[in-house]
């Protein structure tokens, strides 16, 4: 069965079940402070489990794509090591929220298994939860007797709270689980060892295939537990696993699923899979790992250096230093299984197709970025070998070129093991701990329970109306953390704030009480559709009714930025061609950010056409048009954008001005006109294909033009007032590159009469014309002085060493003749000795040059030149 009908079946049978079949939600989450990525089927759900909101469907299901790879599902360093472990992968999912539990989810979960997909009853076994004395839990009976109408009683098997008590985290929502294990041995195997035996024992042909969370109970900050308000199912069943079962092999990677990748893969590093240990696990972590990535991507998260960023960037290295390193892949090739993942996994994925150039741009530059850090780390690496005195290297360097420079600690411990050497494990060890720990001290956040005053189950945000209004406290609680020290999250009845989401900050302003008192809120957030006000203090009587005030002047200019975006991404998409897609958004009070897709640098026409064309949308004072509360349908007819990797419900909200209709929850002005003026202030590349503008409006641009008109009076005083200030300036770059021109004849003069006693100087060493100097040139007058040297003197090497401004150069020159009979290369001497000025360079084998930040080690540099030609 291929896997398309594998996810076909499992989401018609549900349908037949009366379930809401519901498209994947984004794998990146965006507007969720409490999670990167989605890592199971449930998290677009939380709220719901929380009591947050009231589902439109009680049952619904779905094939959620997830990520697994920090925190507590951890699964990347296993990736590839073995068949069964990924970082992105499918759950196949059923829910009910409040309707159904143990009885229907544990007979449809057999009847899918064994009447639909006719897996071999006696191939499966169950567990229960055997309960849990410190948490006053018991055995679960229920699902006990349920699963013995189903199954022999031999196959259900007591489980742990480990293994079969389901938690959200360290609070929320949880419960006792079962989970369904499939034995896919040989019936040899099976007849020697009980499959029973090797449950839960990651044995790779004995695996759990389905997990059914009976959800419960919420698990408190003080760990203990209370019942929920209604009981609730979540099943999460691995989409990879089931279609090995289904398929007959013995490896999620033998599966449909990658083979094509697999086989792309071999095509493209003339590698063979199955043949070799080591070659095997490299092309299994690519093929992994290339999803993950490329679904990230799509969804809307670049690799970058910080947060969900980090992350992919660090799959996708893990894949390239595997290549690297395995495959002999010294250049790009991840990025060339774009193309075959799109052909497979698109028409489910629809994002795949649609963002496939720009996931192959980017994958391409990433990989061409990374492989310049291996070249540049195991010339780092090479230093460090040669000052270690004898055979054992220093964890503590290797950290630092782990830490400091990317390069893999693993490769590190390949290479020495290549030579003879060992590395300091338990120091490298100690040095990643104290990081780690500085890390999680950082990022530590306890947060004790709420404190319910009143029930309210939707908070009513009210804020596109007003910015003022009296509220109720329905609950709060203390969050504490390094970073931000003692705050307290606010839960209003309604609220005018709105919170941190699509790009936009949250807002700020206060709570009044009846008798004068402030509270400041500083920030609003958003979290499993509850709006949290943050506050440094509480008020001293909660129960009271407040007036919540917000900054109306911060809201204003917010709004202005907003609208000037939706303008913009218009004007871009005018100027540039319909290819112009958002591709990350960052409103703030003071300055607003769009990152885009787009393959060049703007030109500055390009700029002012795209200036010109907002502040004429500005100057046409054109009246905001808001459709809320719309269905999906109505807004695309409109002709609003959806965009990938955002999460839309069954209502939206879309915004037009004039031809400009986007689906956006953010606050605008109410006319254009408001928006005063807009000016763009930077424009750079991001990553490959992404460009970034960085623009200003209303008071910012008012400000703007003030240190404009401040910074050129203050220039023409300086010119002494000149009538035509540009003329002045002209006239000053004139004369500026006559005397510069004058000062090159003069250092060439000197270079010339230095020259000759530089010949002087020039030792005979092993039949090498050998010079090494510290002189006081410019680079490009020492690069005439040596290439004269080397036509009239033959044999020759040259090690020049300058100062400019506090900055250390070094030049190398070897005779071509030279660099052929005795293998020199200039540009391995100055990547060497540029360390010694704490800096390195490269060029030719004939001519090379190298900078650094310590001109100190120059004199240290020119001695240790002499040990290339001894």
């Amino acid at each position: 069965m291929k896997s398309q009908q594998v996810r076909q079946q499992f989401l018609d049978f549900f349908a037949s079940k009366k379930h809401a079949i519901v498209p994947s939600s984004p794998m990146v989450l965006k507007n969720d402070p409490t999670l990167m990525f989605t890592n199971a089927g449930m998290v677009p759900f939380k709220e719901y489990f929380l009591g947050q909101k009231k589902a439109t469907n009680k049952r619904v299901a779905d094939s959620q794509k997830c990520l697994r790879v920090s925190g507590k599902h951890n699964d990347l360093e296993e990736v590839g090591k073995d068949t069964y472990h990924h970082t992105m992968f499918e759950m196949l999912g059923n829910w009910s929220f409040g309707d159904y539990f143990k009885k229907d989810a544990i007979a449809w979960a057999w009847e899918l298994l064994t009447d639909v997909y006719k897996i071999d009853k006696d191939c499966l076994y169950v567990t229960v939860f055997e309960g849990a004395e410190e948490d006053g839990l018991a055995y679960d009976t229920d699902a006990y007797n349920f699963w013995k109408q189903h199954i022999s009683e031999d196959r259900i098997i007591n489980g742990n709270k480990k293994d079969n008590f389901w938690e959200m985290g360290a609070q929320g929502p949880c419960g006792p689980c079962s989970e369904i294990h499939v034995d896919i041995r040989s019936a040899e195997e099976k007849a020697k060892i009980s499959g029973k035996s090797l449950v839960n024992k990651d044995h790779p042909q004995v695996v759990e295939i389905w997990n059914l969370v009976f959800m419960e109970y919420n698990r408190k900050a003080d760990g203990s537990l209370e019942k929920l308000a209604a009981q609730h199912v979540d099943t999460g069943m691995g989409f990879e696993r089931l279609c090995m079962v289904l398929q007959n092999v013995q490896s999620n990677y033998d599966t449909d699923v990658f083979t094509p990748l697999i086989r792309e893969i071999e095509a493209i590093t003339n590698n063979k899979y199955n043949v070799n240990e080591e070659t095997d696990i490299a092309i299994r972590v690519i093929a992994d790992h290339v999803r993950a990535v490329a679904f990230a991507i799509a969804d809307g998260q670049l690799p970058s250096n910080n947060g969900a960023g980090y992350v992919i960037r660090r799959i996708l290295r893990r894949a390239i230093r595997y290549g690297f390193t395995f495959l002999n892949k010294k250049e790009p090739f991840i990025y060339k299984l774009v193309n075959t993942l799109s052909k497979q996994m698109g028409t489910y994925f629809p994002e795949l197709k649609a963002q496939s150039q720009l996931i192959t741009n980017v994958i391409k530059e990433e990989e061409h970025s990374f492989l310049r850090t291996l070249e540049q780390g195991l010339i780092l690496l090479d230093g460090i070998i040669k000052n270690t005195n004898g055979t054992e290297v220093s964890g503590k360097k290797a950290f630092e070129l782990y830490d400091t420079y990317g390069f893999p600690i693993d490769l590190t411990s390949l290479i020495l093991s290549e030579k003879g050497m060992t590395l300091n494990e338990a120091e490298f060890n100690t040095e990643l701990e104290k990081q780690k720990n500085r890390s999680r001290a950082a990022a530590t956040v306890e947060t004790d329970d709420w404190v319910v005053l009143m029930n309210d189950h939707e908070e009513e945000f009210v804020g596109y109306d007003i910015l003022e209004t009296n509220v109720k406290i329905t609950r709060y609680r203390k969050v504490s953390s390094k970073k931000d020290g003692d705050l307290y999250q606010l839960v209003f009845n309604l609220t005018p704030f709105y919170p941190e989401g699509g790009g936009q900050v949250g807002d700020k302003g206060y709570l009044e009480a009846s008798n004068g008192n402030v509270i400041y809120i500083v920030d609003t957030k958003k979290e499993n559709n509850l709006i949290i006000h943050f506050a440094k203090s509480l008020p001293k009587d909660p129960s009271q009714t407040f007036k919540a005030v917000v900054d109306r002047q911060q809201r204003y200019r917010t709004a202005c930025n907003h609208s000037a975006t939706h303008l913009l991404h218009q004007a871009l998409r005018e100027v540039l061609g319909t290819h112009v897609e958002q591709k990350g958004s960052a409103v703030h009070s003071k300055n607003l950010r769009f990152d885009f897709s787009h393959y060049a640098k703007l030109t500055a026409d390009e700029l002012q056409a795209v200036e010109d064309f907002v502040n004429a949308r500005i100057d046409s004072k054109i009246p905001l048009k808001e459709y809320r509360n719309i269905p999906m349908e109505t807004a695309l007819e409109k002709g609003a954008m959806a965009l990938f990797g955002e999460k839309y419900g069954d209502t939206v909200r879309a915004i037009q001005f004039g031809n400009s209709v986007e689906l956006c929850g953010g606050t605008h002005v109410q006319n254009t006109g408001d928006i005063w003026y807009f000016k763009i202030t930077s424009e750079s590349a991001i990553a490959a294909g992404i460009r970034r503008i960085e623009a200003i409006t209303n008071d910012a641009v008012k400000e703007y033009f003030s240190e404009n008109n401040k910074a050129f009076t203050e220039i023409k005083n300086l010119l002494k007032n000149p009538k035509n200030p540009k003329k002045a300036i002209l006239d000053l770059q004139e004369e500026n590159n006559t005397l510069k021109k004058q000062v090159e004849r003069l250092l060439k003069d000197k270079a010339k009469n230095l020259k000759g006693s530089l010949k002087n100087e020039i030792q005979n060493i092993n039949g090498v014309h050998f010079l090494t100097k510290r002189i006081d040139l410019d680079q490009n007058t020492i690069k005439d002085l040596v290439f004269e040297l080397g036509n009239e003197v033959g044999n020759l090497f040259v090690l020049i060493g300058t100062e400019a401004n506090g900055k250390a150069m070094l030049t190398c020159y070897i005779s071509k003749n030279l660099v052929e009979t005795k293998k020199l290369d200039a540009g391995k001497v100055v990547r060497e000795l540029g360390k010694l000025i704490h800096g390195g360079g490269g060029g030719q084998p004939f001519y090379a040059t190298a900078g650094g930040r310590n001109p100190d080690g120059i004199d240290f540099a020119l001695s240790e030149a002499k040990r290339y030609i001894s």
